[in-house]
C-alpha cells in the first residue's frame, strides 16, 4: 500500500480552495470583462418577451425599462474599462467595480428579467470582497493628456456602440433609414437629442436612453480627468542628482554608462543606506531600471529592495536594461528575474584609436560620407554651454 496523497483528493482540496491568492487578480479583471459584456448586451438588445420573471417584472413602473436599459449599458462599459485596473490590481478598481456589480445586477433584472444574469454579476462579488487585500495597488503617474486620450477613444467606442443600439430594433424600426441617418440619430441621441431615426412604442425612449448614457459617461470620465489633480511621473530632484554625483564621484568608475542616471527624467530609489541607488522610468507599466545600481556593490541589495517594493507598490512590471555580468548576477540573484545577453559594451581607447588600415576601410568611408554632410563632433561639459546652444540641443534631442 502505498502512503502517497492520492491524485483526485489533491485536487479536490484545490479546487474546493479555490485559486492561489497571486492568481485571483487575472481571474477576477477576466469575469469583470465577461460580465462587462453581459451588460452591454443586456442593455442593448431588447429583452426576454418569454422569460419566467417577465410577469413579475411587469408590475414594475413603465419608465424603468429604458432606465435599466441605460444603466445596464454604462454598467457594462464601466467594467470593461475596470478590467485591465483590477489586473493590475489596483485599489480605486476594485472599488469602482464592487459599486458598479450591484448596479449590473439589477438592471440585468429590471430591464432582461434574467436572475441568471443578475447572478453572475452578484456572484462576482464574493472574490472580490474575499480577496481585497490583493488589490493595493496605488494609482499610476497621470496627466491630463489622459483626458484628451479618454474622450478620442470614449467618443470612438459611443459611436460604434451606438450604431449597434440604433440597429438593434429592426422591427420596431418607422421605414428604411439610410445609414447617414443612423449615424446622424447616434451623434444627435449622444448630446441628448432626438435624431430623425423613429421608432414604434417605448423603443425610442429606450435608444434614446441609452445613446444619452454613453454621451454622458463619455463627457462625465473626460471631465474628471481633465479636473483631477495631477501626479505627474517621479524625476530628479536637485537633493536627488547631489546624493548621486556623491555616488558617481566614487563608484563611476566601475560602470561607463553611471553617468546617464542623471537624467532629469528619471526617478531614483536609495538603499537604506544611502550608499546605492537605482535609477528608472515608467514606460506603460513598466518600471524600467537601466544599467546597474549607482554606488557601492555592497548596498546594492538594498536599492534593489526599494526598487521592487515600489513596483509592487504600483503594480508595475519590473525590468533592468543595459547592466553589466556583475550586475546581472546581483539582478537575478536578488530578484529572480531573467537575465540575456544583448551584447558586449565597445570601449574605444582615444589616444590609441585610428582609421588607418585596411581593416578600417567601411569606417573610413562612413566618416567621410558624414563630414561631406556638414556634420563634425564637439565635446564640451555642459557647464560650458551657454543659454542659447542649451535650448539649440534640448530642441534637436
Amino acid at each position: 500500500m502505498s502512503g502517497g496523497v492520492p491524485i483526485r483528493s489533491t485536487r479536490l482540496r484545490r479546487a474546493l480552495h479555490g485559486p492561489r491568492p497571486e492568481a485571483v487578480p487575472v481571474l477576477v479583471a477576466r469575469a469583470c470583462a465577461l460580465v462587462g459584456l453581459l451588460d452591454i448586451a443586456a442593455g442593448v438588445f431588447p429583452r426576454f418577451r418569454h422569460s419566467r420573471m417577465h410577469t413579475m417584472a411587469e408590475v414594475l413602473p413603465g419608465a424603468l425599462g429604458p432606465f435599466a436599459a441605460a444603466l445596464s449599458l454604462s454598467t457594462g462599459v464601466l467594467l470593461l474599462l475596470l478590467a485591465h485596473g483590477l489586473r493590475r490590481r489596483k485599489r480605486r478598481a476594485w472599488r469602482a467595480a464592487v459599486a458598479l456589480l450591484p448596479a449590473g445586477a439589477l438592471a440585468q433584472f429590471t430591464y432582461r428579467h434574467s436572475l441568471v444574469g443578475a447572478a453572475i454579476s452578484l456572484a462576482l462579488l464574493a472574490p472580490l470582497l474575499r480577496h481585497r487585500d490583493q488589490f493595493r495597488a496605488l494609482p499610476d503617474p497621470r496627466s491630463r493628456w489622459r483626458a484628451l486620450a479618454n474622450f478620442v477613444l470614449m467618443g470612438a467606442g459611443s459611436l460604434a456602440l451606438g450604431l449597434i443600439i440604433v440597429s438593434a430594433h429592426p422591427n420596431r424600426m418607422v421605414g428604411s433609414p439610410s445609414l447617414a441617418d443612423r449615424i446622424t440619430h447616434v451623434l444627435y441621441g449622444l448630446f441628448g437629442f432626438e435624431g430623425p431615426v423613429d421608432y414604434q412604442g417605448d423603443t425610442s425612449w429606450t435608444v434614446g436612453a441609452s445613446l444619452g448614457a454613453l454621451g454622458l459617461l463619455t463627457a462625465i470620465t473626460t471631465i474628471y480627468l481633465a479636473f483631477r489633480p495631477e501626479h505627474p511621473a517621479a524625476h530628479l530632484t536637485e537633493e536627488d542628482e547631489s546624493r548621486l554625483r556623491a555616488l558617481l564621484v566614487k563608484h563611476g568608475g566601475r560602470d561607463s554608462l553611471g553617468h546617464f542616471a542623471l537624467r532629469r527624467d528619471k526617478a531614483v530609489v536609495f538603499s537604506p543606506s544611502g550608499k546605492a541607488a537605482v535609477t528608472y522610468r515608467v514606460v506603460s507599466g513598466v518600471m524600467l531600471a537601466s544599467g546597474d545600481p549607482i554606488g557601492d556593490v555592497e548596498a546594492w541589495p538594498g536599492a534593489i529592495e526599494r526598487f521592487m517594493d515600489e513596483a509592487q507598490a504600483h503594480s508595475w512590471t519590473p525590468a533592468v536594461m543595459g547592466c553589466s555580468e556583475t550586475g546581472g548576477e546581483v539582478w537575478t540573484r536578488e530578484t529572480g528575474l531573467d537575465a540575456l545577453e544583448l551584447g558586449d559594451e565597445a570601449v574605444v581607447d582615444v589616444a590609441d584609436f585610428s582609421l588607418a588600415g585596411r581593416a578600417m576601410r567601411n569606417v573610413r568611408q562612413m566618416v567621410k560620407r558624414i563630414e561631406r554632410a556638414g556634420y563634425e563632433t564637439r565635446v564640451r561639459r555642459v557647464r560650458d554651454l551657454g543659454e542659447t546652444e542649451l535650448a539649440r540641443v534640448r530642441q534637436a534631442a
